[in-house]
């Protein structure tokens, strides 16, 4: 899992990335950020196949829940899935997330309730200028 400012998957399951950051300089709070995509990468056996409920979640420092999205994720195995494993790429692009406060804010991917992944996007805020990623 990361976040970029652009990320694409191509017809074949190819991720194709763009700007892959994780940290995000801000002039000055409240800080509207453009695009943020953040991409996913499940891994699972030929056993994992079928349909699981996704939760991913952005908390700020404060524990203050920022973002929530749900959903589910269908995955099919493929010929060579029993020797290297199911793959699912997937982004999610989130436009216009407004930072309240400077720390590092924390992604967490659930699936099927159970906690996966975290990921850490430290948030700083600098002298003057404009807002950079």
């Amino acid at each position: 899992m990361l976040t970029a400012d652009a990320a694409t998957i191509d017809g074949s399951g190819k991720l194709n990335l763009l700007g892959v950051f994780d940290r995000i300089s801000v002039a000055r709070f409240p800080a509207r950020h453009g695009r943020l995509s953040l991409v996913l990468r499940f891994l699972g056996g030929a056993a994992d196949a079928g349909t699981h409920q996704i939760t991913i979640k952005l908390s700020a420092p404060s524990g203050r829940e920022m973002v929530s999205l749900g959903g589910e994720l269908n995955v099919s195995p493929g010929r060579s899935s029993l020797q290297t494993g199911v793959r699912v790429p997937h982004v999610i692009n989130l436009d216009g997330i407004v930072f309240q406060e400077a720390g590092v804010h924390t992604f967490h991917i659930m699936v099927n309730g159970s906690h996966q992944a975290t990921l850490p996007l430290s948030i700083v805020e600098r002298g003057g200028g404009a807002v950079l990623a």
